[in-house]
């Protein structure tokens, strides 16, 4: 994800947010599983990426509080998901663990209360996965 596209701008808002929302001693992570450079140079390190472990289609974010995981994958609110994030949202719910589709901070705080997160903050009512 590169700094100008819309998904950027919201992860960094909902980074900021869980930060402040969740317990102190929870994880928020981002992994950068691709690079955005062009050409034979751009293919080379994906390459090593691979090889090192990136995993194609994984989510943007991954929180881990109180013995919980959840994986947040973000797109703009038209944003479609890729076949490859398709296929790693499907692995993640067959293991058992928690994965949101999130356009907007809203629909992260959300899925954290969906998901028994515990918070700083005063929960809403509970509401509808997208």
């Amino acid at each position: 994800m590169t700094r100008d596209t819309p998904e950027a701008g919201l992860q960094h808002a909902i980074v900021q947010a869980l930060r402040f929302a969740l317990p102190r001693d929870a994880i928020v992570h981002h992994c950068a599983n691709e690079v955005t450079e062009a050409g034979p140079r751009g293919q080379i390190r994906q390459s090593i990426l691979v090889g090192m472990g990136v995993h194609s289609g994984f989510a943007d974010l991954i929180v881990i509080s109180g013995g919980r995981v959840l994986f947040f994958e973000l797109k703009a609110p038209k944003g479609r998901l890729r076949p490859d994030q398709e296929a790693f949202r499907d692995a993640v719910l067959a293991q058992g663990f928690g994965w949101a589709l999130v356009r907007s901070l809203d629909d992260a705080l959300g899925a954290l209360a969906d998901h028994g997160f515990s918070t700083r903050i005063a929960s809403s009512a509970r509401r509808v996965t997208p």
